[in-house]
């Protein structure tokens, strides 16, 4: 049920990072990491699984977003997820 503005004691901007601010150029990342960095934390930053999970909910839609500025590289493993990272952009 939505709730009126009213209740909430502060709003903020929905300001998202750009891939290119958020990830390094040469890396790729989990969609976990990728979870965290989106927070400010580190990527490896320890985090209780409900905490996860709702950091997830906010990663998932960022990598739809911006799919068109990201290359993707299969697991390495079954129990691996996939990596995520920059395309590279090309010069005129």
């Amino acid at each position: 049920m939505p709730r009126p503005k009213s209740e909430f004691e502060e709003i903020f901007p929905c300001d998202f990072y750009e891939p290119a601010d958020l990830l390094a150029s040469d890396a790729m990342y989990t969609v976990y990491e990728i979870a965290r960095l989106l927070q400010g934390l580190e990527p490896d930053a320890e985090l209780e699984r409900d905490t996860e999970d709702i950091l997830l909910d906010w990663a998932i839609p960022w990598i739809m977003v911006n799919a068109d500025e990201l290359v993707v590289a299969e697991p390495r493993s079954d129990d691996e997820p996939g990596h995520y990272g920059l395309a590279e952009t090309t010069s005129d």
